[in-house]
């Protein structure tokens, strides 16, 4: 399941990040985001969602809740 299907409010393990581009995957690290760390999603809208990890709260984008599977 990636975080536009996940349910908003509850704690979740990235199980993995679905991309072959190595920006993104450098990006999302240097958010705190990688495999075994836990993620929340906060709100989410058409195109995007606001995302919870560790002490920090961002907002991305379909495309990136999408490559992150939980």
């Amino acid at each position: 399941m990636n975080l536009m299907e996940a349910t908003m409010g509850k704690d979740y393990i990235i199980s993995a990040i679905a991309t072959d581009d190595e920006e993104l995957n450098s990006f999302l690290f240097s958010l705190g985001c990688y495999s075994g760390e836990t993620i929340s999603v906060v709100s989410r809208r058409k195109n995007s969602c606001v995302v919870s990890i560790k002490d920090g709260r961002y907002s991305i984008d379909r495309q990136l809740a999408e490559a992150i599977l939980v």
